[in-house]
């Protein structure tokens, strides 16, 4: 589907405001209220996937403008959503009519280590939203590790735009992905996840 008219206006308004060529704009919509996004350099695009919530969808547009305008890393293990994509990001999001507690609100719940680069920022709120879930963690109880899923080959399977492990459903990504598609054996791992302690009584 074509990509909304305000979703259009908004790619030009950023890109002639930095003077960049735009990207073209892939535009699908998802189930749920959470919009996805990617910005893909190498072809000239960014792809968005729209959930029903209408600032959700623009808060996900801009945030892949800023990985656009972002000088490209030099580094290769440059962090990917570092203090310096923040700054830019933030100041679209501010620049572009969304309010700073909905700017934190929606990016934390996607990347939780947004709240400590918005705090460094000075974004309204952020040393705050921050304190509540660093206080909120150290009140969680104590959890421990156990086998879910034991050691067994990954096999990739393609699902939407991730790669996942066939048997276990994990997702596959950056390095762990690089060695699985290279690997003349096939690689193995563990599916782990946690659960609370017991408390002693």
């Amino acid at each position: 589907m074509s990509a909304p008219a305000w979703a259009e206006a908004l790619v030009c308004e950023v890109c002639a405001d930095a003077g960049v060529d735009p990207p073209r704009l892939d535009w699908r919509r998802r189930r749920g209220d959470h919009s996805t996004g990617v910005a893909r350099r190498s072809d000239g695009s960014i792809a968005v996937r729209a959930g029903s919530d209408p600032l959700d969808q623009r808060l996900t547009l801009l945030h892949e403008l800023a990985h656009w305008l972002a000088p490209a890393p030099r580094r290769r293990r440059a962090p990917h959503h570092g203090l310096v994509f923040y700054r830019l990001a933030f100041a679209l999001y501010v620049r572009h009519g969304i309010a700073a507690d909905d700017a934190l609100r929606l990016e934390s719940a996607r990347y939780a280590s947004s709240l400590r680069h918005a705090a460094s920022l000075g974004v309204p709120g952020a040393a705050e939203r921050l304190a509540e879930r660093r206080a909120a963690q150290r009140a969680r109880p104590r959890r421990q590790w156990r086998v879910l899923v034991p050691e067994h080959p990954v096999v990739l399977r393609r699902e939407g735009r991730w790669h996942v492990c066939a048997t276990c459903g994990q997702r596959v990504v950056a390095a762990a992905l690089a060695r699985a598609r290279r690997a003349r054996r096939p690689v193995r791992h563990v599916l782990m996840g946690t659960e609370a302690a017991a408390t002693a009584s």
